[in-house]
């Protein structure tokens, strides 16, 4: 079976394909002139998509070496995400899928990170302890099986990833945060300054927007601004705040191994990139004795192949959409996160 995976849902265009199981197609194309604006502009998102969408998907048939009409199933991003970029993504899908007469099915944009793993040589082993930390999203789940995936805990307020962005952009570092603040704090010390870590009242929940105005007020007692901290001190100012912002994502779920029966971890989204979280979990994985799987580069950030492999699943697991469905249905209608 020939798969199409499209994602559309922020500020990455990405096509790919996957035939038989295997990924033999995965294209991607980042709209890095959202740099200029210091995040993603909305309506230079859908535009930028709309631009590239088509000739990215003739590029990926062509590279495939496969023609329109060998592709048996077209799955696309259906949400969460921006809705002009999701839009572009969805619609040109379910054109495409009915004009060749072949299925189309809509996938959850956190499902398809949360089964990123099985991109991989080695792959995770349910049921498996999985945190999705991107710039919109930090989960922590429990995935029992391929359609049954209970969520132990979420932000309260701010995503991961966007605590990132916005200490990156209050340093002065700019857009995007996680590379940036990675960068600045490299060999580092991490103890310059004792940012909190966030207590609630869920156990397994985290909050970031704490951390933040930590960073925040720190700045205004000991500098007055931004503007006037010493360029010697600013990369010790993100390495503190970085390792303070691992440590929140790392003992939830520390706590979920000790409570859950799980034979393997997975670490997936946008921030899985960042080294020392990849580390921790390493840390982690080696003192629970677990099997750690973590998506390389190109998939931890938004990519086709995840839609591609998830619409897969989905399809196999029976599950069939009609081309008369809302535009955006509820996410509850197309996830399996409960």
């Amino acid at each position: 079976m020939n798969v199409l995976g499209i994602e559309s849902s922020c500020d990455e265009t990405s096509v790919a394909v996957i035939s038989e199981g295997r990924l033999i197609s995965n294209l991607i194309s980042s709209q890095d002139f959202h740099t200029n604006y210091g995040g993603v502009v909305p309506e230079l998102s859908s535009r930028a998509h709309l631009q590239i969408l088509l000739p990215l998907v003739k590029q990926s048939l062509a590279q495939a070496g496969i023609t329109l009409n060998q592709i048996d199933l077209v799955t696309a991003t259906a949400g969460p995400g921006l809705i002009g970029a999701l839009l572009v993504g969805l619609s040109f899908a379910k054109g495409f899928a009915y004009s060749i007469k072949k299925p189309f099915i809509p996938v959850n944009h956190i499902e398809g990170h949360i089964f990123s793993g099985f991109l991989m040589e080695e792959k995770p082993e349910f049921p498996y302890l999985c945190l999705v930390v991107s710039g919109g999203h930090t989960l922590l789940l429990l995935v029992e099986s391929e359609t049954e995936i209970k969520k132990l805990g979420t932000t309260i307020d701010d995503a991961a990833g966007e605590a990132f962005d916005k200490i990156s952009k209050l340093l002065g570092f700019g857009y995007p945060g996680g590379p940036k603040i990675q960068e600045a704090a490299l060999n580092q010390r991490t103890d310059f300054v004792d940012f909190p870590i966030a207590q609630c009242k869920n156990e397994f929940d985290f909050s970031f927007s704490g951390l933040k105005t930590s960073v925040l007020r720190f700045i205004q007692k000991e500098y007055g601004d931004a503007s006037k901290i010493p360029n010697e001190h600013l990369p010790s100012i993100a390495a503190s705040f970085q390792y303070s912002a691992v440590r929140a994502l790392v003992v939830n779920t520390d706590k979920a191994l000790r409570k859950y029966k799980t034979n393997s971890i997975s670490l997936v989204g946008g921030v899985a990139a960042n080294k020392m979280l990849r580390d921790e979990f390493q840390k982690l994985a080696g003192k629970y004795k677990k099997k750690l799987v973590i998506p390389s580069a190109e998939f931890c950030g938004d990519n086709g192949a995840m839609i591609a492999y998830r619409g897969s699943q989905l399809h196999q697991a029976g599950i069939k959409y009609s081309f008369d469905f809302n535009a955006f249905p509820s996410l509850s209608d197309h996830t399996f996160i409960k």
